[in-house]
């Protein structure tokens, strides 16, 4: 059996709480020059990172942190809706310029 290595050193991630219940968060950038690779890789690894975090630590939520702008531009279209609802994906969202979380999913 294959064994994945999750390393929080290498992205932007971090461990906090929310209302009592403890919580991972991944913070994703979309730098490349398509939006749309950079969605389906942070998802895929969003689900993967998520499935493996069950198994270890079952009483931990993931996140992913996404900017306000990629919200708009990505997970509001129906294709980003259907994935969202479809994996059960727990988002943060957040003013890129602030720095301030505007909005939780779920």
């Amino acid at each position: 059996m294959k064994e994945m290595y999750v390393d929080p050193g290498a992205r932007r991630f971090l461990a906090a709480e929310k209302a009592g219940r403890k919580i991972d968060v991944e913070i994703k950038s979309f730098v490349s020059h398509s939006e749309m690779r950079d969605f389906e890789q942070a998802i895929g690894q969003y689900i993967a990172y998520r499935d493996v975090l069950r198994k270890i630590e079952p009483g931990r939520d993931l996140y992913l942190a996404i900017s306000e702008e990629i919200y708009e531009d990505l997970f509001e279209e129906p294709i980003g809706q259907l994935i969202v609802k479809n994996h059960g994906i727990r988002l943060i969202i957040f003013n890129q310029i602030t720095e301030k979380i505007v909005r939780w999913i779920p």
